[in-house]
């Protein structure tokens, strides 16, 4: 009976995280919105989030990393970079300046995709199989972003396209990051490797903003600083780790499903704090969206206990 109550509590603690990380990831969707009004650029926001976030970075790794410290060589290092570069900095760099075109809501949606990509990019890079259940889910996923693409169309479509485009490569670049960093996950663990991209990203960004404006990350208002300080922290390590203990409680698999209220919640987000429309047209989109995506995780967890079955066989 204990062992019981003990599991459903695990449960329950594993999707309350997971929500509560996929809203506050949501949300930094809102204070990049917030933080544009007052005058910075891209680049300078992307750099002082990054720079506040490291070292909340460093402490995730000390309290959450048991794994013993792997033997790096010269190449480990340059993966790193190269996956920091890649999942971090580009798909961050991105996704700030498509946010200047596009509502909170559609990128959500768009950057939701995450999983139908990295199936495609699996597939067409490491040859893997894409089932027709698969395949059917990805096609509901992308009919729903094609109605909430129409749903910011009947708002403005000044700089839609181009924002979407944006939005777009930084969910391929993220993508990307994740097809790539399968095998150092093994080896390093998620949460180090995590850190040390991060760290490289960090260096990315800062350096960017340094040769793009050198004087701009030390003469933004107080409210910049303090809205970064908010995306450094509550919208990226505070998630982070969320999610991190999610998956521990509930595996990967179900903690993505609970993060399915991350769109949704960005919707209402969005017209809380920053007054952006909310039409049922938006709401039926994000909801096809999340369905596609929740098949998608559906058929590859079936696809898989089919594949452990087999080689369980043929042993």
């Amino acid at each position: 009976m204990r062992k019981t109550i003990a599991a459903w509590s695990d449960y329950h603690q594993g999707i309350v995280l997971a929500a509560i990380g996929a809203v506050l990831f949501s949300s930094k969707a809102i204070v990049i919105k917030l933080s544009y009004p007052y005058g910075p650029t891209a680049e300078t926001l992307l750099g002082l989030r990054m720079a506040f976030a490291f070292p909340f970075f460093l402490m995730v790794l000390h309290w959450f990393e048991k794994k013993p410290k792997p033997d790096m060589q010269l190449k480990d290092w340059l993966q790193v970079t190269l996956l920091g570069a890649i999942g971090y900095y580009l798909a961050s760099y991105l996704d700030f300046l498509g946010l200047q075109y596009i509502t909170v809501g559609l990128e959500r949606v768009i950057l939701y995709l995450n999983p139908a990509i990295v199936l495609l990019l699996s597939a067409i890079f490491l040859r893997k199989r894409i089932t027709p259940m698969q395949f059917a889910a990805m096609v509901i996923a992308y009919i729903g972003v094609v109605f909430v693409y129409w749903h910011d169309l009947s708002v403005s479509s000044d700089g839609l396209l181009i924002g979407t485009l944006l939005v777009f490569g930084s969910a391929i670049s993220y993508a990307i990051y994740l097809v790539l960093a399968g095998e150092m996950v093994e080896r390093m663990g998620s949460i180090r490797l995590v850190v040390y991209a991060s760290t490289a990203s960090a260096v990315c960004c800062v350096i960017q903003a340094l040769v793009v404006d050198p004087p701009a990350m030390f003469i933004q208002p107080l409210a910049v600083y303090g809205l970064s300080l908010v995306n450094a922290t509550i919208c990226t390590v505070v998630p982070m780790t969320a999610v991190m203990m999610a998956i521990k409680r509930l595996g990967s698999n179900v903690a993505s499903q609970a993060g399915a209220i991350g769109p949704v919640a960005t919707i209402f987000l969005g017209w809380f704090f920053l007054g952006e429309q909310i039409t049922w047209l938006q709401i039926i989109g994000t909801a096809i969206v999340v369905t596609g995506i929740w098949l998608l995780v559906q058929a590859g967890q079936t696809s898989n206990n089919l594949h452990n079955k087999k080689a369980s066989a043929s042993t």
